[in-house]
């Protein structure tokens, strides 16, 4: 129990205010957190710009500096990240065998071929939510746990997707804030 080495992955949006400011909240909770631009360029203003900046750099360019951004992280970090990050993040784990933990918030990552038996998982989701429909959520959580993840599922009624993000239209205040007190006690368990 205590400190982690947290690698917080931002959205499709780039790396906005809200992942600084996420990243702050949980070094105010004693972990050391990573927020690597996977990008390289300033955030888009809306998520359809994001798209095509995603399109533009390409999703290899991006999964290449998720691992650079990774080479000084210890080997039991814990692997988190936002929506689009929350994929990267997952996609990482397949590297990163020994991570202490996969924290997912407004996105599913991972995949059961490259879970440990007992590795603390926690997905953070709007309920609906537009990017993870239910049935698909039911397919990863079956998968997840029967590959012996130790999930948890938080969803949230009524939220926006980036529910989180205090300058999006989706942001939701009183979810957020549970989100925060989840994830942040969910690391503190490590």
């Amino acid at each position: 129990m205590g400190q982690q080495h947290v690698v917080l992955f931002h959205s499709v949006y780039g790396l906005r205010p809200a992942v600084l400011t996420a990243a702050d909240r949980l070094r105010a909770a004693g972990h050391t957190v990573v927020t690597p631009d996977l990008y390289g360029a300033p955030a888009a203003a809306t998520v359809e710009d994001g798209f095509a900046l995603l399109r533009k750099i390409g999703q290899e360019a991006v999964l290449d500096r998720a691992r650079e951004a990774l080479r000084e992280a210890p080997a039991d970090a814990v692997l988190a990240g936002f929506s689009m990050g929350a994929g990267v993040a997952g996609a990482m784990l397949a590297e990163r065998p020994d991570a202490a933990a996969l924290l997912l918030l407004s996105g599913v990552g991972g995949e059961p071929e490259s879970v440990r038996p007992g590795l603390p998982v926690q997905l953070h989701l709007g309920d609906p939510d537009d990017y993870d429909a239910e049935p698909e959520v039911a397919q990863w959580r079956r998968a997840m746990t029967d590959a012996g993840a130790e999930l948890s599922v938080h969803r949230y009624p009524g939220v926006g997707h980036l529910y989180t993000d205090p300058h999006l239209p989706d942001h939701d205040a009183t979810a957020a804030e549970q989100t925060w007190e989840r994830a942040i006690a969910f690391l503190a368990d490590r």
